[in-house]
This record gives structure tokens, C-alpha cells and sequence, in this order.
């Protein structure tokens, strides 16, 4: 696979990351999702759960646990995609497609968490695409 769509495959993991998290916290402290979701910070989620008095273990097979589990999951295909893209291609293309990761997890929360669209929302998207487009092309 080439850069591109290493670096596509990044977009659309990381796209996933803010939404999943947001709905595993509509249940589940912060903490214990970052905990489940970001197994490179273990020490850190770890020692804020214990900080905190959290119990991760009643949260393991809670029903909304599966969008901390799918955060996990979609940032580890956004990360090993990205580094994999970094590797095989320009710094300047590569990083401003990850980086619309930003305007993605915006629409998500717009199309499933319905968060408001405002015009002010379209336009900064908008913008976005724009830029990547303008920053990535060559």
C-alpha cells in the first residue's frame, strides 16, 4: 500500500477515535476509557484510576465498554497507519491528511451524535478539505 493510503487508512481510524470516546464516557469515567482505549499510556491511565478510587473491573463488560473497546481499536489502525505513511511518504502530504482527522470526527459527531451544524461548523470544514487539498498536492 502506498502513502496515500496509509495515510487515508490513518484519516479514517482517527476520525473514529473522539466520537467512540465520546460515547463511552456518557457512561464510563474518562479515565477508565482512557485506560481501555490507549494502551501505550497504561502506567498513566493506570495511575489515574487509582488516583481517582475509580473500579475499572465493573466497567470491563459494562454495555457502553464496546465504544471504549472500538476507540482502542480505531486508534491503533489510525496510529500504525500513520507512522507507516510517515515512512513512505513526504512529511507534507502525509500530515495534513492525518491532520483532517479534525474536520472528520466533527462531521461524525454531526451525522451520529447529533451535535449541531452551524454555518460557522460547514464553512471551518469547508476550509479544511480546502487546505489539505492545497498543502497535500503536488
Amino acid at each position: 500500500m502506498n502513502y496515500i493510503a496509509w495515510a487515508i487508512l490513518a484519516l479514517v481510524g482517527y476520525t473514529l477515535v473522539p466520537p467512540l470516546a465520546k460515547l463511552a464516557t456518557a457512561e464510563i469515567p474518562s479515565d477508565v476509557v482512557l485506560l481501555i482505549s490507549n494502551g501505550i499510556l497504561v502506567v498513566a491511565a493506570v495511575g489515574l484510576v487509582v488516583a481517582t478510587d475509580l473500579s475499572v473491573t465493573k466497567y470491563l463488560t459494562h454495555e457502553d465498554a464496546i465504544y471504549a473497546y472500538g476507540a482502542g481499536v480505531a486508534l491503533t489502525v489510525g496510529i500504525v497507519a500513520y507512522y507507516r505513511a510517515l515512512a513512505a511518504g513526504p512529511v507534507s502530504v502525509v500530515v495534513p491528511i492525518f491532520g483532517m482527522f479534525i474536520a472528520t470526527s466533527s462531521i461524525v459527531g454531526i451525522l451520529f451524535l447529533e451535535e449541531s451544524l452551524t454555518a460557522r461548523k460547514v464553512t471551518g470544514i469547508g476550509l479544511a478539505v480546502l487546505a489539505v487539498y492545497l498543502t497535500s498536492v503536488e
